[in-house]
């Protein structure tokens, strides 16, 4: 038990310390889904071989099913 706390002291000391403050957060692309939809309700996305469907509910929200 004792070695383990030893091991991971070291580990934790071995580490660098990172300060995020001085690196800019990269924003995410903004898609409208008036671009995507074209019209449309529903919507299909390929991710990894599997088919996602996306579509808008009546009451203007995004569902997202596999």
């Amino acid at each position: 038990m004792e070695k383990q706390a030893q091991a991971m002291q070291r580990a934790d000391t071995t580490l660098p310390e990172r300060d995020d403050r001085s690196v800019t957060p990269q924003r995410a692309t903004a898609y409208s889904t008036a671009a995507l939809f074209r019209g449309a309700r529903e919507i299909e996305i390929e991710h990894n071989g599997e088919i996602y469907r996306l579509r808008i509910t009546r009451q203007g929200k995004l569902i997202l099913n596999k």
